[in-house]
């Protein structure tokens, strides 16, 4: 049995209530967590925006100590310290050529369905089955059943204080970094604008300060949070509360446009504008998540030159070497995640959640 903070419907509070969870099966493990992320996709979930079945458990950017593996993990032992992120099949052309992010079967194993990947569930409560396996992990919980594909090993020297700062790693930092180190790469004397200053944003300019880019441009409508971001290494920042960006933009850098746009935001109108913004050979990448069937417009005869979008998922990123990475650029102070985060008791999972909505947390982290 552990606690759980159950979605029971659309737009209601987190339920923590008693669970039982299933035994670990071959390539499983039970992971007690020390803390958890919460991420704009559990809110999304939680308030139907982004599909997941309900009622359920989300939570998916865990980090804990091993309690039990199924006889066929190999990426962690009894007693190991590990992060959580999330899982993918293995066997699909992507996985195999080092992108699990692009896993064919994101969306069934990590979203949609709610089980495993058979059917079959990790959780009930009260003798009904509770959706849960959300990322392979659900960790809003005290005691997780985790895919091991979810699993990242730490090193035995990482503390508990450690776990905390680092647990958000595991969905949205490493969207936001990925998606300039692994995707962008942005090259010598180029400008990224980065729309949105989140949590998915402020990684995604961090990362952009590890690169060679001159110009590092963010957009967004909380004073507090652009003059963060300036700290974090933006060059510059635009408030769009009463200003639009292209008359900002054309400000800054004339009408030459931006080699690289990052919209985190989720906002069809912003990323129309982000792909307005890209001047001849520019790429928008696209990782803020609207509502499913959201359309967006653009000038197709612009993107001729050479202007691109794509869209990226979790910063295309392999976790067993990308999250390492960031972890040693957060030891070295180049990746300084702890100036996002704010601590909560598990216990108080909804003032974290509004918060998170309010824009008055940047990041909110769990305790246990």
């Amino acid at each position: 049995m552990t606690i759980a903070a159950i979605t029971w419907s659309e737009d209601e509070d987190f339920v923590l209530e008693e669970v039982q969870l299933d035994e670990p099966r071959a390539d499983e493990l039970r992971v007690r967590m020390i803390a958890v992320g919460v991420c704009h996709t559990d809110l999304s979930v939680a308030h139907g925006v982004t599909p997941f079945p309900l009622p359920g458990v989300l939570g998916h950017e865990g980090a804990g100590i091993v309690e039990a593996i199924g006889p066929n993990v190999r990426r962690a032992s009894v007693g190991d310290r590990v992060l959580l992120s999330f899982t993918s099949c293995g066997t699909c052309r992507n996985c195999e050529g080092g992108h699990p992010g692009l896993c064919v079967q994101h969306l069934s194993l990590n979203l949609l369905g709610g089980t495993r990947a058979d059917g079959s569930a990790t959780m009930s409560a009260s003798g009904r089955p509770v959706n849960a396996h959300f990322f392979g992990q659900s960790s809003f919980a005290h005691t997780a059943i985790v895919d091991e594909r979810s699993v990242v090993r730490l090193d035995p020297e990482t503390t508990d204080e450690d776990m905390i700062v680092l647990a958000p790693l595991g969905c949205g930092l490493q969207t936001g970094a990925g998606a300039v180190l692994n995707v962008l790469r942005p090259r010598a004397g180029s400008t990224l604008l980065v729309l949105g200053a989140g949590a998915v944003g402020m990684a995604a300019v961090m990362a952009g300060a590890m690169t060679a880019a001159s110009r590092i441009i963010v957009v967004d409508r909380v004073a507090a949070r652009l003059q963060l971001a300036l700290e974090l290494g933006a060059t510059d920042v635009i408030d769009a509360t009463n200003t639009a960006l292209t008359d900002a933009l054309a400000a800054l850098i004339g009408d030459v446009g931006v080699d690289y746009a990052v919209e985190s935001t989720g906002n069809v109108g912003v990323l129309e504008d982000a792909i307005t913004a890209l001047a001849v050979g520019g790429v928008c990448a696209v990782i803020g998540a609207p509502r499913a069937g959201s359309r967006a417009s653009f000038d197709v005869p612009r993107l001729l030159p050479g202007r691109s979008i794509i869209g990226i998922t979790l910063g295309d990123s392999e976790p067993q070497s990308f999250v390492p990475f960031l972890i040693d650029a957060w030891r070295h102070g180049r990746f300084p995640i702890d100036r996002l985060e704010r601590r909560y008791p598990f216990e108080d999972i909804n003032l974290a959640a509004a918060d998170a909505a309010s824009g008055a947390t940047i990041k909110p982290v769990l305790t246990f």
